[in-house]
C-alpha cells in the first residue's frame, strides 16, 4: 500500500500537501460516477508549483492517494471544520459542487471509513508528525506551511470570487503573531487579493498540529487557482479541467510563494 511522499529536509520547514493525490483503488473507483469527479477537487500541480521549496532543504510531505479515497486535511472524528457551512467530509460523498460522487447505495459506511482511516489517513498523520518531531529536535521553532489551492469560484462553498491568497491561522490559535505578520506582510505586497482567515482559516492539519506553545506554528495556505492556472471561473467539465501546468503564467505567484516560505524560515530560525 502506497504512502505519503517524503521529501526530507534539515531546515526548520515542514510543507504538507495533503490534496495532491490522485490514485484511487481499483475496489473503490469501481463504484463511483467516474473517475473525473473523483479527482476534479483535487489540489492541481501544487506540487510543482512549490517545486523551489527542496532549493529551500525544506521537508515535504505529499499525500499519494485522493481526497475522494479520505481527505487528510479533516477531522477524523467528523466533527465539521466549518459548522454551518456547506463542506466535504472525512470520506466525501459529493464534489465541492455538490454533485454525487458515488453510484446510488455504494456510498462508503462506517465501518468502511474506518478502515480508510487506518490504510491511508494514519499514514499520513504518522509522517507529518514524525517529520515534524525530528525537526524539532534540533529547532526551537518549526512551521508547518500546509498547501492548498481551489477554483476562484464555488457558489456552494463561498458568494463571490475567492481572493487569490487566504492565509489560514485557526484565527490566530495556530501560530505565533510574529509569523503570521511577516507572512501577510508578503501576500499583501504582492498587489493580489488577498486575506487572513477568511473563508479558510486552516483545515484540521492546521488546528491539531499549531501549538506555538509547544514549537510548532501552523499556517496554511488557499490559493485561488487563478493565481497559477489560466482558470475561467464558473461551471468546469471534463473537456477543460484541470487546464495544463503553466510554470511561466505560474512565474508570479510562485515567487511570492518563495518569499512566504523564506519569511517562514527567518522566523523559525530567529
Amino acid at each position: 500500500m502506497m504512502g505519503p511522499v517524503i521529501r526530507r529536509g534539515n531546515a526548520p520547514l515542514v510543507l504538507s500537501m495533503p490534496h495532491v493525490g490522485t490514485a484511487i483503488p481499483e475496489e473503490i473507483e469501481a463504484r463511483l460516477v467516474s473517475p473525473w469527479l473523483a479527482r476534479k477537487d483535487a489540489d492541481w500541480w501544487i506540487d510543482q508549483l512549490y517545486e523551489f521549496a527542496g532549493e529551500l532543504d525544506a521537508t515535504i510531505v505529499r499525500a499519494h492517494w485522493s481526497r475522494t479515497v479520505i481527505d487528510l486535511n479533516r477531522d477524523p472524528s467528523g466533527v465539521s471544520l466549518y459548522p454551518g457551512q456547506a463542506t466535504t467530509g472525512l470520506c466525501p460523498i459529493e464534489t465541492f459542487d455538490g454533485e454525487p460522487l458515488y453510484r446510488p447505495g455504494e456510498e462508503p459506511a462506517a465501518e468502511e471509513i474506518e478502515a480508510r482511516t487506518d490504510l491511508y489517513f494514519r499514514p499520513y498523520h504518522k509522517a507529518l508528525s514524525s517529520e515534524l518531531s525530528r525537526l524539532r529536535e534540533s529547532s526551537e521553532r518549526v512551521v508547518l506551511y500546509d498547501c492548498h489551492s481551489i477554483r476562484s469560484a464555488i457558489y456552494r462553498l463561498f458568494a463571490g470570487k475567492l481572493p487569490v491568497f487566504n492565509l489560514g491561522t485557526n484565527s490566530g490559535a495556530a501560530a505565533d503573531p510574529d509569523l503570521v505578520e511577516r507572512a501577510s506582510s508578503v501576500i499583501a505586497s504582492s498587489g493580489r487579493s488577498h486575506i487572513v482567515d477568511g473563508r479558510f482559516k486552516g483545515g484540521y492539519i492546521t488546528r491539531h498540529y499549531g501549538q506555538p506553545e509547544h514549537g510548532v506554528h501552523a499556517l496554511q495556505m488557499e490559493l485561488a487557482c487563478r493565481g497559477y492556472m489560466r482558470e475561467s471561473l464558473g461551471p468546469v467539465s471534463e473537456a477543460n479541467w484541470p487546464i495544463a501546468f503553466d510554470p511561466v503564467f505560474a512565474g508570479p505567484t510562485r515567487l511570492t510563494l518563495r518569499a512566504v516560505l523564506v519569511a517562514c524560515l527567518a522566523f523559525a530560525r530567529g
